[in-house]
């Protein structure tokens, strides 16, 4: 049984065909450009070189024609008919409060991702679009959705309402509902099985950074706390986003700058953050380059960025009560030592004692690492994320009707004999 993923963002489709019978990924790529002109597919099978095709994708429905095409085709596809695919999975950013887990899709609850669309309008609607590309492409496969959104839905009332007027929480939904969940589910679930206990017995800090970056605090296996808000700006410092600030910022600099409010909110979401601090980097690895080159600015980034995953780990040491372990994840957690160094150096005395010649080692996106000595009361691990394994365990799951969510369904990475492939 072939499984597909797909991750639609606004101009761009990501996929990864999984065999499940086999349980090993067949293909994945990811299609550019998609809306804004100059379309093409990067698609990539074990063994083979790259392959790469210039294709024009005026909307989502022919980037996921595109995606199928060339999973069929006969020089550089690894399909004899697209019937083999037995189902798709979607990521889904924000379901709101409805979804608690990955749901089967149907009519209601693509109005009720529509519903909810304004509280994600950058990642909900090319959501959509690639689910309504994918049925009418795919017509009779069964489509599942995987929500940002539902692995947080745990979290207690007072930490997701914001003391603001409670009406509008009540008229608009104004509340904290988290993203990544899939990643911080993932790495959650890995951490527990490589100290070697249950999951729902397990105080974990996960911390998914990347150009988007949030962490989470996991009490007995749940999340109870987690950085991103309303929606992805709040936080952590990330690439391009600001993440926490003074809320009266942004209309004093509207008044100084004369901005407007999608002015403001375009700053604050694209020219911030990382890049706001540099002036043109939000790759960490050109500023880490350039920090050790004497570039003051790079060298601040830095510093800020470490600073506040500093005070988030602190935090949710206190929200948490006794702590197992703190997780690095995703594409800088797993590959930015100097940034994890500096973010958990000097933490002695909260109980996370630093290992440099492990942290500086771990630079791989293959192996889960510890970093913290062996007599550390805290471990630190970093752990490679794989978000679309989850979404296929769900999908698998939800076909031969196993699933229950993600609190109790057993998942195979949460086993103690799993292997990454």
């Amino acid at each position: 049984m072939d499984i597909l993923a797909l991750n639609c963002g606004s101009s761009s489709v990501k996929y990864q065909l999984f065999d499940w019978d086999k349980k090993v990924v067949v293909a994945k790529g990811m299609v550019e450009r998609v809306v804004i002109g100059d379309s093409f597919i990067l698609h990539e099978v074990p063994g083979r070189e790259t392959y790469r095709e210039d294709s024009d994708c005026p909307d989502h429905k022919t980037a996921v024609d595109l995606i199928l095409r060339t999973l069929t085709s006969p020089g550089h596809g690894v399909l004899t008919d697209i019937k083999q695919i037995a189902a798709v999975g979607h990521r889904v950013v924000h379901g709101g409060e409805r979804f608690t887990k990955s749901v089967l899709i149907d009519d209601d609850v693509l109005a009720a991702v529509t519903e909810v669309q304004h509280l994600a309008p950058l990642h909900n609607p090319p959501n959509i679009a690639g689910i309504e590309g994918a049925m009418a492409v795919l017509p009779g496969v069964p489509q599942v959705a995987i929500f940002d959104t539902a692995f947080h839905q745990t979290m207690p009332e007072h930490a997701y309402l914001y003391p603001l007027p409670y009406e509008w929480y009540e008229k608009y939904g104004v509340r904290r509902y988290g993203f990544h969940g899939t990643s911080h589910l993932y790495v959650s679930k890995r951490i527990a099985a490589i100290l070697g206990k249950p999951a729902n017995q397990c105080n974990v800090i996960t911390m998914h950074i990347g150009n988007g970056v949030s962490h989470c605090a996991i009490k007995n296996g749940v999340s109870v706390d987690t950085s991103m808000g309303l929606t992805p700006l709040e936080g952590a410092m990330m690439g391009t986003r600001c993440g926490d600030i003074d809320p009266a910022i942004p209309a004093f600099m509207m008044q100084k700058e004369n901005l407007s409010a999608k002015e403001i909110d375009s700053i604050l979401n694209k020219k911030s953050g990382v890049i706001g601090i540099t002036g043109r980097f939000t790759d960490r690895r050109d500023v880490i380059e350039h920090a050790n080159g004497g570039d003051n600015l790079c060298r601040l980034a830095l510093d800020i960025e470490a600073y506040r995953l500093k005070k988030y780990i602190g935090t949710y040491m206190a929200v948490v009560g006794r702590l197992d372990a703190v997780v690095f994840t995703a594409g800088v957690g797993e590959m930015g030592a100097p940034i994890r160094e500096r973010a958990i150096e000097g933490l002695d005395h909260l109980g996370i004692v630093l290992d440099r010649e492990r942290n500086a080692s771990a630079m791989t996106r293959k192996r889960e690492t510890l970093i913290t000595t062996d007599d550390s009361p805290v471990k630190v691990y970093v752990i490679p994320t794989d978000e679309e394994l989850v979404f296929t365990e769900d999908v698998a799951a939800i076909l031969d009707g196993t699933y229950t969510d993600h609190m109790h369904f057993e998942y195979s990475f949460s086993r103690p004999d799993f292997v990454r492939k």
